[in-house]
């Protein structure tokens, strides 16, 4: 079987030499989204409160006309919500990181080509609660580098190529509090989705310095916002992020 290392993704396929029989039938459609609808992330640690300001920034812009829809990884989709139960529940030592980080890819091939890249090409906005950069600072930051960086690198070119984000929210928050605050919350669950949360507190505050890492290597696509603040007060952040980014 050809080797897929340094391929990309393209509206084609992989781009490079290779047997047919191997080619990875890609969205057609998937380099053109970003002329047509909008697409936020909301990138963060446990408990920053990612899944409450979507929703309020969904009724925002339903308010001013905008449509949209929220979606989030992993579990965007019908095939993602089992892979979310396998990555997001039981025993955090199930499996390792490079595990994770290829459950993760698939999650997200499927969750692109199913739903986000439809529906942007349709001109409607998704905001989704978490996208690559999650995998980035759990798999490499948060295990203290287990996977690596060109792994990683190498997975993103191949589901999702040259695609990325409009905005990426970073609700950036101390670990401590944010771990209180999933902890509390998940003794109102059924199936409880702390497979992370029982990492420790050095995974997560690892994880907050790589995401205040890749914030500050990409400064035109990220806002990071103090998300120690009530709900109202984080809204009006979010809310002014987007109406300057996109001009509203």
């Amino acid at each position: 079987m050809p080797s897929l290392k340094g391929k990309v993704a393209t509206p084609q396929g992989v781009d490079g030499d290779y047997e047919n029989e191997f080619q990875l039938e890609l969205f057609p459609e998937c380099c053109e989204t970003q002329s047509k609808g909008r697409f936020i992330t909301f990138e963060g640690g446990e408990g920053t409160g990612k899944s409450t300001q979507i929703k309020l920034l969904s009724d925002y812009l339903h308010s001013i006309q905008i449509n949209n829809i929220q979606t989030k990884e992993p579990g965007g989709t019908e095939i993602g919500q089992s892979l979310r139960s396998l990555l997001v529940t039981g025993d955090k030592d199930k499996f390792d990181a490079v595990a994770e980080a290829l459950l993760y890819y698939a999650d997200r091939r499927i969750h692109l080509t199913n739903k986000i890249w439809p529906a942007l090409n349709e001109g409607t906005w998704v905001l989704s609660d978490r996208f690559a950069d999650s995998t980035v600072a759990y798999q490499y930051y948060g295990y203290d580098k287990k996977v690596s960086k060109p792994l990683l690198d190498d997975l993103y070119q191949i589901a999702v190529g040259d695609f990325k984000p409009d905005l990426t929210i970073l609700l950036d928050l101390d670990p401590k509090i944010g771990l209180e605050r999933s902890f509390k919350k998940s003794l109102e669950m059924d199936v409880k989705e702390t497979r992370h949360e029982s990492r420790g507190l050095e995974f997560h505050n690892n994880l907050r310095k790589g995401y205040l890492e890749l914030a500050q290597n990409e400064p035109e696509r990220f806002v990071v916002l103090d998300a120690n603040k009530n709900i109202e007060q984080l809204h009006i952040d979010v809310v002014k992020a987007v109406k300057e980014r996109f001009k509203l």
